[in-house]
């Protein structure tokens, strides 16, 4: 049977993490494509700004405020789009922080609060969606992750591991919600060109503009592919990287990094999708 891939006619599209980055590009892409799409961020100025910008678009968007880290406003959320807006087919999981957590300057801030919202917040977003989808018999659900989650890399201990717990929830579940007819898919994109990524002063190599991003992640939520990931050339290099020995891996990551004199990019780190 051929995975379900929701349609305007199917439903709404929730995209988290909507209000910058990624996630408003995304959500003006479906917009113009027909979809109705509700939204979900703590910056609510943002997001009406966001809806006003899709007014003239064939779609719509429709805006929820909304914390992923708090599971009781998710359940709200996913319980206010059925009933003012219709059943929720599409789901887009892509709220998400970047903290960078080095070894000589380890605490505890980092890695709760990279838990709390990448991992945390996708699993307080993902019940309630499921139960939703489960008792109509479809659905769709893209889990917004990261080559930073394929292995790991200097000042991404607490953000890779995040995303890497969303590699391996979404290749887990799989297996279920396929039975449920429930079409997951895993979107893991390199750098992309936002406010984040703007803060970084290394070399980024291979970004891609948000709409580069969006474009990429529309085209593949159309497919029965359960990876999307881009640029082709950095997910190469990062699949390569993944199946390397250890022996070796760390080899060719000390070569990139100069033996730790001089960090610079090594071409799979973290793509930070803002929360906000």
């Amino acid at each position: 049977m051929s995975p379900f891939i929701a349609r305007p006619e199917h439903g709404v599209v929730w995209i988290t993490g909507a209000s910058s980055g990624i996630g408003r590009a995304l959500a003006l892409k479906l917009a113009e494509e027909g979809y109705k799409v509700a939204v979900t961020a703590r910056s609510h100025e943002k997001l009406l700004a966001l809806q006003v910008e899709a007014s003239a678009l064939a779609g719509s968007i429709v805006v929820l405020d909304g914390d992923v880290t708090n599971s009781e406003d998710m359940e709200h959320t996913v319980a206010a789009i059925e009933y003012q807006h219709g059943p929720v087919a599409l789901v887009i999981l892509n709220a998400g922080i970047y903290l960078p957590a080095r070894g000589e300057d380890l605490n505890h801030e980092a890695f709760e609060r990279s838990f709390a919202v990448n991992l945390h917040g996708v699993v307080n977003c993902l019940v309630p969606a499921v139960r939703h989808m489960r008792a109509r018999g479809y659905g769709q659900i893209a889990f917004v992750s990261s080559l930073a989650g394929y292995s790991g890399l200097p000042g991404t201990a607490a953000y890779g591991a995040s995303k890497a717990a969303i590699i391996n929830m979404a290749e887990s579940l799989k297996f279920e919600l396929d039975r449920m007819g429930i079409h997951i898919q895993l979107v893991t994109p390199g750098y992309v060109d936002t406010p984040l990524t703007a803060q970084n002063t290394f070399k980024m190599p291979d970004m891609v503009s948000a709409q580069q991003a969006a474009d990429a992640i529309a085209a593949g939520l159309k497919s029965s592919t359960f990876d999307i990931s881009f640029p082709k050339r950095m997910v190469y290099r990062a699949k390569l990287m993944r199946f390397l020995p250890y022996s070796l891996y760390f080899r060719v990551l000390r070569y990139f990094l100069g033996s730790g004199r001089k960090r610079r990019a090594v071409g799979t780190p973290a793509t930070p999708h803002p929360a906000e």
